[in-house]
This record gives C-alpha cells, sequence and structure tokens, in this order.
C-alpha cells in the first residue's frame, strides 16, 4: 500500500508548485491568482529514493454552508482523512497570516504527522517569513522554493522519518512492445471526458464513482484542472480524466482558462478513447462540431454522450435520429457510438462504458492481411481511381502499419495526384467493409519505387 501525502494550506502559497516538482510533471495549473485549485488531485510522487502518493488540495479557506468554497474545503478534507501523512505548506516571504495560524489548528486536530513547509524562502525576506513559522508549534519549517527545486534536500531528509522504504523489485517493467496482447487488453483503458462547460462531464464521473469526488456547480467554468480517476466498471478498469469546458477559442480571454483549456487538450492527446458530451437540449452546436474535430486530427477513438437526456420531451425514433444527427454533423466519424444519458440520475450509464469498451476494441484492430486485399480488389473494380490529366492512376496494394487508430500505407503512381475525395470512397468503403464505426482511419500515400528509374535513357 502506497504512503500518502496531502499538501494543505491557504490558497497561493505554492501547494500546486510543489506538487508538480515531486511528481515530475506540470500537471496541476499554477497561476498567480489565488484559489486555481478546486478539486484534489493525486500523483506519484518520487524524492530521490522515496515514493509515495501525493495530493494537492485546494486552499484551505472558509465559505458559506453549500458554497463552491465550502465544498472546496470539504474536498480538502477528504484528502486528509485518506493521507498518512500532512504537508502544511506556508509563504515564507509574506510571513505568518491568522489564517495560517487557524489552520495550523486544524492540522493538529487531524492527529496525523505534519512536516511544515516554508515555501518561496529563497532571499532574506523568505528566511525571516521561515523564522515566523517556528510559532506555529509545528516543530522545525523546511525552507524550499518549490519553483527553484532549492532546499529538496532538505526536505527529503523531514520525509525520510515518514515514508517507508520502497521494496526493491527483481525485475524491471516491461516495456509495451514486450507486452501481449491479452496482457494489454487487461490495462486500464484512459478515458477523456471533453466538452462545452457546463455539459455536466464532472457529474457523470461522480456517478461513475459513487461519491461526490468532483466539485459541480451550475456555474460554468468550475472544473480547471483535468482530473485522472480510477474507476473500475464490472471488472473493467478505467483511468477517467475530467477536462475544463471547451469554448470558442474568441471567447476564451482570461490567463487562467486558457492553462485550463490547453490542459484538457493534453488529456485528449494522453487518452485512447474521448468522450464528446454534449448537452440534450443544445446539441451539435459549432464547438461541439470542432472538438469532434479535434478528437479525429488527435487519432483518438470517440464516443458521443448526449447528457442531461432526463431534461428531454420523449418522442419517438428519437434515439434513431441521433444517430440521423451525428452522422449528418460529423461525416468524419461516421458510426461514432451515440448514448443518450443522464449524469445526475444514471440513465444510460451501463450502455456508455459498453460503448467505450466497443470504441476502444476498434481503435486497437488489426484486419487480416488477406481479407484486406480481397476489400481492395473489389473497392478499385467498384468505383476504379479517376484518370488524371488523361493518365489513369494506378493503384498497387494496401497495408496496415500500425493500429491506435487503424492505419494505412497505399502503394501507387503518382500519390500526389489522388484526389481527396477518393481517398474518402476508400476509407468509408474500408469503415463500413471492416465495420469501424467513428474510429479515424489513416490512409498514407506511397509511392513504389520504379525498377527502371536508374537506368538513364539510351541515345536515338
Amino acid at each position: 500500500m502506497s504512503f500518502t501525502i496531502a499538501i494543505i494550506g491557504r490558497p497561493n502559497v505554492g501547494k500546486s508548485t510543489l506538487f508538480n516538482r515531486l511528481v515530475g510533471q506540470k500537471l496541476a495549473l499554477v497561476d498567480d491568482e489565488p484559489g486555481v485549485t478546486r478539486d484534489r488531485r493525486e500523483g506519484q510522487a518520487r524524492l530521490y529514493d522515496l515514493e509515495f502518493t501525493i495530493i494537492d488540495t485546494a486552499g484551505l479557506d472558509e465559505g458559506a454552508k453549500g458554497s463552491l468554497t465550502a465544498r472546496m474545503q470539504e474536498q480538502t478534507e477528504t484528502a486528509i482523512e485518506l493521507a498518512d501523512a500532512l504537508m502544511f505548506v506556508i509563504d515564507a516571504r509574506v510571513g505568518l497570516t491568522p489564517t495560517d495560524r487557524a489552520f495550523a489548528d486544524f492540522a493538529r486536530k487531524a492527529n496525523k504527522p505534519v512536516v511544515l513547509i516554508a515555501n518561496k524562502a529563497e532571499g532574506k525576506h523568505g528566511e525571516l517569513g521561515a523564522m515566523e513559522s517556528y510559532a506555529l508549534g509545528l516543530g522545525d519549517p523546511v525552507q524550499i522554493s518549490a519553483e527553484h527545486g532549492e532546499g529538496m534536500g532538505d526536505l527529503h531528509e523531514a520525509l525520510s522519518a515518514l515514508v517507508p522504504e520502497t521494496p526493491e523489485e527483481d525485475d524491471e517493467a516491461a516495456d509495451d512492445a514486450d507486452i501481449s496482447e491479452e496482457e494489454a487488453a487487461q490495462r486500464p483503458i484512459r478515458v477523456a471526458i471533453v466538452g462545452r462547460p457546463n455539459a455536466g462531464k464532472s457529474t457523470l464521473i461522480n456517478h461513475l464513482l459513487g461519491e461526490e469526488r468532483l466539485l459541480t456547480s451550475p456555474e460554468a467554468g468550475t472544473t480547471r484542472d483535468s482530473i485522472a480517476v480510477e474507476i473500475n466498471w464490472q471488472g473493467r478498469d478505467f483511468r477517467v480524466f475530467d477536462t475544463a469546458g471547451l469554448r470558442r477559442r474568441s471567447r476564451i480571454e482570461e490567463k487562467l482558462e486558457k492553462l485550463s483549456v490547453a490542459d484538457a487538450l493534453r488529456a485528449v492527446r494522453f487518452a485512447e478513447v474521448v468522450v464528446m458530451m454534449m448537452d440534450a437540449q443544445n446539441k451539435f452546436e459549432e464547438q461541439d462540431l470542432r472538438i469532434a474535430d479535434l478528437v479525429e486530427r488527435e487519432g483518438r477513438a470517440i464516443v458521443l454522450a448526449v447528457n442531461k437526456w432526463d431534461l428531454v420531451e420523449r418522442k419517438p425514433n428519437q434515439i434513431s435520429q441521433l444517430r440521423t444527427d451525428a452522422d449528418h454533423w460529423l461525416p468524419q466519424v461516421k458510426g461514432a457510438p451515440i448514448v443518450a444519458v443522464s449524469g445526475l440520475m444514471g440513465e444510460g450509464i451501463d450502455r456508455l462504458m459498453s460503448a467505450i469498451q466497443q470504441a476502444y476494441a476498434v481503435w486497437n484492430r488489426r484486419l487480416p492481411t488477406s481479407a484486406l486485399n480481397r476489400w481492395f480488389e473489389q473497392a478499385i473494380q467498384a468505383n476504379p481511381p479517376p484518370a488524371v490529366s488523361g493518365r489513369r492512376l494506378k493503384l498497387n496494394y494496401i497495408t496496415q502499419v500500425k493500429a491506435r487508430p487503424p492505419s494505412f500505407v497505399l502503394f501507387c503512381s503518382r500519390a500526389d495526384a489522388i484526389p481527396q475525395f477518393y481517398l474518402r470512397y476508400l476509407t468509408n468503403s474500408l469503415r463500413e467493409t471492416f465495420d469501424l464505426p467513428g474510429t479515424p482511419v489513416r490512409i498514407t500515400l506511397r509511392e513504389k519505387a520504379n525498377p527502371f528509374a536508374h537506368k538513364r535513357k539510351r541515345p536515338s
């Protein structure tokens, strides 16, 4: 069982910067504006020979019961309960504040080991603030600069007394290339939930978890970081990323929202399956189409989820109409699974999780070479490539070079002359013949080498 440490403290003392430093990646958003972090975020930290789980939390702050601030503090309290030890962070440049003193009492009442961190301790002002922190009665402060990586040796010494040694493993971790398809099928499926603001992404994930793990609010833009949570659904493991809502670029003005959007786009690139969530009352809007196009360009499997279905008046053939609308508005992912759900009421969740697994299987599919060759011959006979400048194009053969997504190389003459409409014809024919609904299909053109190119033309 991994040793878990929660980073706590008032807003804007550098908790997320310290989190990023310890996990070795910029996972948590960092900005000068207080209160950037809202949901708690977990990561695997490493400090020299120490390995442990770390939780970044919202800044401890007071708020009215039921308010977003109060629910952020509830998330922090949950993190403290889950942790084996706490890192209490103060801003050494500012010195002690009444809020620091109040929450030092809060940390003591948790009855868990506390490591006092005086962050931003570089320079004379930082040293004075660190000295002040002795008044909290939490022991000797560890003076660090999370931004510049100073004081990590002292932090290691303080944590060594708490974190148990990591047992050495005899075998090195297996490389992806050495893992069989059967073993890969048992790995967690990486899923990103994306969509416009307030489409209900966090509400859906909370229902999957069976707890209020992620903050939700009628106010658009509650989620800022891309938060990853582990879910087991009917024996299958998933790693699900909740992301910030994606608006049109022209409407994004604040620096913080730009960071949130960039974080969401990273989640899409890291994912294997992307669930694009739409509001049932405002579906297939321009931004929905742009998001779907982004997912297709990134080569990820896509599942369309129409949320808040409980608010829609039921009519005959609604689901089949959704299918028709999806194929009309999103021809680039034709046949992508579309599921009507209600994250709040739990409707359609089983169908959604099943659709994710089916999309993942299609995304990983490799086609038999013999069947691919038969299809290729039939497709060319049924619709031969057009003549360009009076010369007919010659298509020699096609081969699949990889899956994830299914990608093919088509050997031909005059690759630059093959029109896009003919490539679309081959792509759609591939999807229909081999049942590849929705997943991106890549066809790369390559000119077959001319065996006579090295011979010079004889003089007449």
